[in-house]
Protein backbone atom coordinates (compact mmCIF):
# COMPACT_ATOMS: atom_id res chain seq x y z
CA UNK A 1 0.00 0.00 0.00
CA UNK A 2 1.50 3.09 -1.01
CA UNK A 3 0.29 6.67 0.64
CA UNK A 4 0.07 9.59 -1.48
CA UNK A 5 -0.29 11.78 1.38
CA UNK A 6 3.45 13.30 2.49
CA UNK A 7 2.57 12.82 6.30
CA UNK A 8 1.81 9.62 7.64
CA UNK A 9 1.04 8.64 11.07
CA UNK A 10 -0.21 11.80 12.59
CA UNK A 11 -3.87 10.25 14.11
CA UNK A 12 -2.38 7.50 15.19
CA UNK A 13 -4.40 4.37 15.10
CA UNK A 14 -7.11 2.77 17.72
CA UNK A 15 -9.16 -0.62 18.31
CA UNK A 16 -12.43 1.99 17.48
CA UNK A 17 -11.62 2.65 13.86
CA UNK A 18 -10.70 -1.01 12.57
CA UNK A 19 -12.37 -2.40 10.29
CA UNK A 20 -10.90 -5.88 9.90
CA UNK A 21 -10.06 -8.15 12.74
CA UNK A 22 -6.14 -7.96 11.01
CA UNK A 23 -4.03 -6.36 8.32
CA UNK A 24 -4.02 -7.69 5.22
CA UNK A 25 -1.36 -5.73 3.17
CA UNK A 26 2.10 -6.99 2.96
CA UNK A 27 3.19 -3.69 3.82
CA UNK A 28 3.48 -0.53 3.37
CA UNK A 29 5.66 3.00 1.84
CA UNK A 30 5.14 6.59 2.80
CA UNK A 31 6.88 9.68 2.32
CA UNK A 32 7.15 10.96 6.11
CA UNK A 33 6.12 8.80 9.20
CA UNK A 34 5.23 10.90 11.80
CA UNK A 35 7.08 9.87 14.65
CA UNK A 36 4.36 10.28 17.16
CA UNK A 37 0.60 10.28 17.61
CA UNK A 38 -1.13 13.51 17.77
CA UNK A 39 -4.57 12.54 18.18
CA UNK A 40 -6.61 12.07 21.38
CA UNK A 41 -8.46 9.10 20.15
CA UNK A 42 -5.00 7.63 19.22
CA UNK A 43 -4.40 3.93 21.33
CA UNK A 44 -0.67 3.97 19.55
CA UNK A 45 2.02 4.87 16.80
CA UNK A 46 1.69 3.61 13.71
CA UNK A 47 5.11 2.43 13.54
CA UNK A 48 4.80 0.64 16.56
CA UNK A 49 1.36 -1.26 15.24
CA UNK A 50 3.04 -2.33 11.76
CA UNK A 51 5.70 -3.78 13.87
CA UNK A 52 3.87 -5.71 16.19
CA UNK A 53 1.70 -7.20 13.70
CA UNK A 54 4.95 -8.14 11.58
CA UNK A 55 4.34 -5.29 8.30
CA UNK A 56 6.81 -4.14 6.13
CA UNK A 57 6.93 -0.13 6.22
CA UNK A 58 9.26 1.73 3.64
CA UNK A 59 9.86 5.57 4.85
CA UNK A 60 11.50 8.09 2.75
CA UNK A 61 10.54 7.18 -0.24
CA UNK A 62 8.92 9.62 -3.50
CA UNK A 63 5.70 8.33 -3.49
CA UNK A 64 4.29 10.45 -5.51
CA UNK A 65 6.28 9.72 -7.90
CA UNK A 66 5.66 6.18 -7.82
CA UNK A 67 1.83 6.83 -8.22
CA UNK A 68 2.48 8.64 -11.16
CA UNK A 69 4.73 5.81 -12.87
CA UNK A 70 1.72 3.69 -11.63
CA UNK A 71 -0.87 5.50 -13.24
CA UNK A 72 1.34 5.57 -16.61
CA UNK A 73 2.18 1.89 -16.42
CA UNK A 74 -0.62 0.33 -14.69
CA UNK A 75 -0.96 -1.24 -11.28
CA UNK A 76 2.07 -3.90 -11.21
CA UNK A 77 2.99 -6.52 -9.11
CA UNK A 78 5.79 -5.26 -6.59
CA UNK A 79 7.96 -6.20 -3.34
CA UNK A 80 9.84 -5.02 -0.49
CA UNK A 81 13.46 -6.18 0.27
CA UNK A 82 16.41 -5.07 3.05
CA UNK A 83 19.21 -3.17 0.69
CA UNK A 84 21.31 -6.74 1.23
CA UNK A 85 19.06 -8.45 -1.35
CA UNK A 86 20.81 -8.98 -4.92
CA UNK A 87 18.57 -6.63 -7.45
CA UNK A 88 18.19 -9.75 -9.68
CA UNK A 89 16.62 -12.03 -6.95
CA UNK A 90 14.68 -9.51 -5.53
CA UNK A 91 13.19 -9.18 -9.20
CA UNK A 92 12.57 -12.72 -9.98
CA UNK A 93 10.65 -13.21 -6.53
CA UNK A 94 8.19 -10.49 -7.77
CA UNK A 95 7.71 -11.74 -10.97
CA UNK A 96 7.05 -15.18 -9.70
CA UNK A 97 4.53 -14.20 -7.32
CA UNK A 98 1.18 -14.55 -7.39
CA UNK A 99 -0.50 -12.17 -10.61
CA UNK A 100 -4.10 -10.45 -9.58
CA UNK A 101 -5.51 -11.57 -12.74
CA UNK A 102 -7.08 -14.70 -11.28
CA UNK A 103 -6.70 -14.81 -7.78
CA UNK A 104 -9.61 -15.94 -5.64
CA UNK A 105 -8.58 -14.14 -2.86
CA UNK A 106 -11.62 -13.83 -0.83
CA UNK A 107 -11.11 -17.14 -0.03
CA UNK A 108 -7.86 -16.24 1.90
CA UNK A 109 -9.69 -13.31 3.66
CA UNK A 110 -13.24 -14.82 4.62
CA UNK A 111 -14.25 -15.91 7.88
CA UNK A 112 -13.64 -19.42 9.13
CA UNK A 113 -17.13 -20.45 9.31
CA UNK A 114 -20.63 -18.62 10.15
CA UNK A 115 -20.99 -16.58 12.97
CA UNK A 116 -23.68 -13.70 14.50
CA UNK A 117 -22.47 -10.19 14.48
CA UNK A 118 -22.31 -8.72 17.95
CA UNK A 119 -24.00 -5.47 17.38
CA UNK A 120 -22.83 -4.54 21.59
CA UNK A 121 -20.05 -2.20 20.44
CA UNK A 122 -21.87 0.00 18.19
CA UNK A 123 -21.34 3.86 18.61
CA UNK A 124 -20.87 6.77 16.30
CA UNK A 125 -21.82 10.07 17.34
CA UNK A 126 -23.02 11.65 13.45
CA UNK A 127 -25.24 8.17 12.77
CA UNK A 128 -28.31 7.28 15.48
CA UNK A 129 -29.38 3.87 15.70
CA UNK A 130 -32.96 3.08 14.55
CA UNK A 131 -35.15 0.32 14.41
CA UNK A 132 -36.13 0.11 10.56
CA UNK A 133 -34.77 -3.40 10.23
CA UNK A 134 -36.33 -4.80 13.44
CA UNK A 135 -37.04 -8.26 13.11
CA UNK A 136 -35.16 -8.88 9.72
CA UNK A 137 -32.03 -11.21 9.68
CA UNK A 138 -29.83 -10.65 7.39
CA UNK A 139 -27.06 -13.30 5.93
CA UNK A 140 -23.86 -11.26 4.90
CA UNK A 141 -21.15 -13.24 2.75
CA UNK A 142 -18.23 -12.66 3.72
CA UNK A 143 -15.40 -12.21 0.90
CA UNK A 144 -13.60 -9.83 2.88
CA UNK A 145 -16.25 -7.50 4.51
CA UNK A 146 -15.76 -4.08 6.28
CA UNK A 147 -16.68 -4.25 9.97
CA UNK A 148 -18.76 -1.31 9.32
CA UNK A 149 -20.80 -3.24 6.57
CA UNK A 150 -22.26 -5.24 9.35
CA UNK A 151 -22.61 -1.81 11.84
CA UNK A 152 -24.95 -0.23 9.43
CA UNK A 153 -27.09 -3.32 9.33
CA UNK A 154 -27.16 -3.51 13.13
CA UNK A 155 -27.62 0.42 13.44
CA UNK A 156 -30.66 -0.25 11.65
CA UNK A 157 -32.12 -3.19 13.92
CA UNK A 158 -31.39 -6.44 11.38
CA UNK A 159 -29.69 -9.19 13.37
CA UNK A 160 -26.93 -10.16 11.32
CA UNK A 161 -24.53 -13.43 10.15
CA UNK A 162 -21.48 -13.61 8.62
CA UNK A 163 -21.29 -16.43 6.42
CA UNK A 164 -17.90 -17.92 4.69
CA UNK A 165 -17.03 -17.43 0.97
CA UNK A 166 -17.66 -20.60 0.17
CA UNK A 167 -21.47 -20.95 1.44
CA UNK A 168 -24.08 -22.19 -1.22
CA UNK A 169 -27.30 -20.96 -1.76
CA UNK A 170 -28.55 -24.15 -0.39
CA UNK A 171 -27.54 -23.45 3.70
CA UNK A 172 -28.84 -19.61 3.24
CA UNK A 173 -32.18 -20.53 1.93
CA UNK A 174 -32.55 -23.36 4.69
CA UNK A 175 -32.18 -20.94 7.78
CA UNK A 176 -34.53 -18.45 6.94
CA UNK A 177 -32.65 -15.28 6.08
CA UNK A 178 -34.81 -11.94 4.75
CA UNK A 179 -31.60 -10.79 2.41
CA UNK A 180 -28.49 -11.27 1.86
CA UNK A 181 -25.55 -8.87 1.77
CA UNK A 182 -22.72 -9.81 -0.66
CA UNK A 183 -19.62 -7.74 0.55
CA UNK A 184 -15.98 -6.02 -0.18
CA UNK A 185 -13.47 -7.94 -0.96
CA UNK A 186 -9.93 -8.55 -2.73
CA UNK A 187 -8.58 -10.46 -5.88
CA UNK A 188 -10.18 -10.93 -9.35
CA UNK A 189 -13.91 -11.50 -9.23
CA UNK A 190 -14.44 -13.74 -12.00
CA UNK A 191 -12.20 -16.44 -9.73
CA UNK A 192 -14.70 -16.00 -6.76
CA UNK A 193 -16.48 -18.83 -9.14
CA UNK A 194 -18.64 -20.55 -5.58
CA UNK A 195 -19.75 -16.83 -4.99
CA UNK A 196 -20.87 -16.26 -7.92
CA UNK A 197 -22.99 -19.73 -7.86
CA UNK A 198 -24.59 -18.49 -4.90
CA UNK A 199 -25.57 -14.98 -6.33
CA UNK A 200 -26.69 -16.81 -9.49
CA UNK A 201 -28.59 -19.37 -7.10
CA UNK A 202 -30.42 -16.83 -5.27
CA UNK A 203 -31.71 -14.23 -7.75
CA UNK A 204 -35.06 -14.42 -7.56
CA UNK A 205 -35.29 -16.16 -4.08
CA UNK A 206 -33.98 -13.48 -1.48
CA UNK A 207 -33.44 -10.05 -1.97
CA UNK A 208 -29.88 -9.26 -2.45
CA UNK A 209 -27.90 -6.38 -2.45
CA UNK A 210 -23.75 -5.91 -3.17
CA UNK A 211 -21.34 -3.95 -2.35
CA UNK A 212 -18.14 -3.45 -4.77
CA UNK A 213 -16.61 -6.96 -4.86
CA UNK A 214 -20.39 -7.92 -3.77
CA UNK A 215 -21.42 -5.55 -7.12
CA UNK A 216 -18.99 -7.38 -9.68
CA UNK A 217 -20.54 -10.77 -7.91
CA UNK A 218 -23.80 -10.00 -8.83
CA UNK A 219 -22.49 -8.38 -12.69
CA UNK A 220 -20.78 -12.20 -13.41
CA UNK A 221 -24.20 -13.68 -12.60
CA UNK A 222 -26.16 -11.60 -15.04
CA UNK A 223 -23.97 -12.98 -17.47
CA UNK A 224 -21.65 -9.81 -17.93
CA UNK A 225 -17.97 -9.63 -17.96
CA UNK A 226 -15.32 -8.09 -15.38
CA UNK A 227 -12.04 -6.76 -16.36
CA UNK A 228 -9.09 -5.34 -14.35
CA UNK A 229 -8.65 -1.52 -14.29
CA UNK A 230 -5.11 0.31 -15.38
CA UNK A 231 -4.65 1.29 -11.79
CA UNK A 232 -8.13 0.99 -10.00
CA UNK A 233 -10.11 3.51 -8.47
CA UNK A 234 -8.73 4.32 -4.75
CA UNK A 235 -9.92 6.65 -2.08
CA UNK A 236 -12.97 8.89 -1.26
CA UNK A 237 -14.14 11.90 -3.93
CA UNK A 238 -14.83 9.67 -6.83
CA UNK A 239 -18.13 11.44 -8.40
CA UNK A 240 -20.98 8.95 -9.62
CA UNK A 241 -23.78 9.71 -11.30
CA UNK A 242 -27.09 8.02 -10.06
CA UNK A 243 -28.80 7.29 -13.63
CA UNK A 244 -32.25 6.98 -11.80
CA UNK A 245 -31.96 9.93 -9.98
CA UNK A 246 -30.17 11.84 -12.07
CA UNK A 247 -28.09 13.51 -9.03
CA UNK A 248 -24.24 13.18 -8.51
CA UNK A 249 -23.43 11.18 -5.33
CA UNK A 250 -19.77 11.49 -3.70
CA UNK A 251 -18.15 8.11 -3.51
CA UNK A 252 -15.26 6.51 -1.40
CA UNK A 253 -13.75 3.19 -3.60
CA UNK A 254 -10.97 0.70 -3.30
CA UNK A 255 -10.79 -1.83 -6.34
CA UNK A 256 -8.85 -2.57 -8.96
CA UNK A 257 -11.52 -4.47 -11.43
CA UNK A 258 -14.70 -3.10 -12.73
CA UNK A 259 -17.75 -4.43 -14.96
CA UNK A 260 -17.98 -4.21 -18.26
CA UNK A 261 -20.99 -3.10 -19.20
CA UNK A 262 -21.65 -4.48 -22.76
CA UNK A 263 -24.41 -7.36 -23.62
CA UNK A 264 -26.24 -6.82 -20.56
CA UNK A 265 -29.70 -8.22 -20.91
CA UNK A 266 -32.79 -6.38 -20.88
CA UNK A 267 -33.49 -7.63 -17.80
CA UNK A 268 -30.78 -5.64 -15.87
CA UNK A 269 -30.67 -2.05 -16.04
CA UNK A 270 -26.96 0.05 -15.35
CA UNK A 271 -27.98 2.66 -12.60
CA UNK A 272 -24.61 3.82 -11.73
CA UNK A 273 -21.92 5.47 -13.97
CA UNK A 274 -18.39 6.56 -12.77
CA UNK A 275 -17.88 10.13 -14.07
CA UNK A 276 -14.26 10.11 -14.28
CA UNK A 277 -13.94 7.05 -16.49
CA UNK A 278 -17.37 5.54 -17.52
CA UNK A 279 -17.40 2.12 -15.94
CA UNK A 280 -20.31 0.63 -14.57
CA UNK A 281 -20.75 1.26 -10.98
CA UNK A 282 -24.36 0.22 -10.27
CA UNK A 283 -26.35 -2.67 -11.61
CA UNK A 284 -30.30 -3.02 -10.57
CA UNK A 285 -32.55 -6.06 -11.76
CA UNK A 286 -35.80 -4.79 -13.42
CA UNK A 287 -38.04 -7.30 -11.74
CA UNK A 288 -36.37 -9.11 -8.84
CA UNK A 289 -35.23 -7.48 -5.50
CA UNK A 290 -31.48 -7.12 -6.34
CA UNK A 291 -29.48 -4.31 -6.16
CA UNK A 292 -25.34 -3.38 -6.43
CA UNK A 293 -23.09 -0.50 -6.10
CA UNK A 294 -19.38 -0.61 -6.98
CA UNK A 295 -18.54 1.57 -4.03
CA UNK A 296 -18.67 1.77 -0.31
CA UNK A 297 -21.68 3.13 1.30
CA UNK A 298 -20.52 2.09 4.76
CA UNK A 299 -17.18 4.45 4.67
CA UNK A 300 -16.51 5.36 8.10
CA UNK A 301 -14.41 8.62 7.21
CA UNK A 302 -17.06 9.82 4.71
CA UNK A 303 -18.29 10.59 1.85
CA UNK A 304 -21.80 9.94 3.43
CA UNK A 305 -23.97 10.25 0.36
CA UNK A 306 -24.61 6.85 0.03
CA UNK A 307 -25.74 5.23 3.41
CA UNK A 308 -29.18 5.44 2.56
CA UNK A 309 -28.53 2.13 0.10
CA UNK A 310 -28.99 0.28 3.30
CA UNK A 311 -32.25 1.63 4.13
CA UNK A 312 -33.34 0.61 0.59
CA UNK A 313 -31.82 -2.83 1.25
CA UNK A 314 -34.21 -2.66 4.43
CA UNK A 315 -36.96 -1.62 2.29
CA UNK A 316 -36.28 -4.27 -0.21
CA UNK A 317 -36.57 -7.11 2.35
CA UNK A 318 -39.87 -5.51 3.95
CA UNK A 319 -41.80 -5.48 0.85
CA UNK A 320 -40.83 -9.23 -0.03
CA UNK A 321 -42.12 -10.25 3.39
CA UNK A 322 -45.37 -8.70 2.97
Amino acid sequence: MIFTTPHIGNVGVNPQDFESSTVHTAGCVVRNLSPQARSWRADGDLKSWLINKQKTILTGADTRSIILHIREAGAMRSGLFGADLPLDEALNMVQSSLSMVGADLASEVTCNGSHKHDSSSIELEWHKKSEIGNGLHVAVMDFGVKLNILQELSRRGCRVTVLPANTSSDFILKDGYHGVLLSNGPGDPAAVSQGIKTASDLLGKLPIFGICLGHQLISLSAGLKTFKLPFGHRGANHPVLNKLTQTVEITSQNHGFAVDGEKLSEEWQITHINLNDDTVEGLQHRSLQVFSIQYHPEASPGPHDSLDYFDRFIWEMRNAAS
